[in-house]
């Protein structure tokens, strides 16, 4: 009987975007409070609707065939490799104020963006 041998996904070295340290705390607390599954990883990406045409994806998932795997922080981040185009360079935030909770997508990408900030076209 021969020892059967599980491959690790290696992670890409740095994912194409950024976040903020309010960010990264919110995702961190995130991560330590949410009874995820051990295979969860962080979504990131972009979907069809919103006002603008397309809406920001952020959200704990699994990896699926044609994500990219990366490392942010010790949290693992995945991006569909046709997503990279939209979101690249891009900067997530959190905001914690008395007009603004959520987090905020501030991407050189969009040629326009809704009054909300969480759909854009390209």
């Amino acid at each position: 009987m021969e020892n059967a041998t599980i491959e690790t996904p290696v992670a890409l070295e740095k994912p194409p975007i950024g976040f903020t340290n309010s960010a990264l705390e919110e995702l961190h607390r995130l991560n330590d409070n949410l009874e995820l599954k051990d295979d969860a990883v962080l979504r990131i990406g972009v979907k069809g609707g919103g006002c603008s045409g397309m809406s920001y994806l952020l959200a704990f998932d699994k990896k699926e065939e044609g994500d990219n795997l990366y490392s942010l922080d010790g949290i693992p981040v995945v991006m569909n490799k046709a997503h990279v185009m939209y979101v690249i360079g891009m900067e997530i935030d959190w905001e914690n104020g008395l007009a603004n909770r959520g987090f905020s997508f501030n991407n050189p990408n969009a040629s326009s963006t809704c009054g909300c900030g969480q759909s854009f076209s390209a």
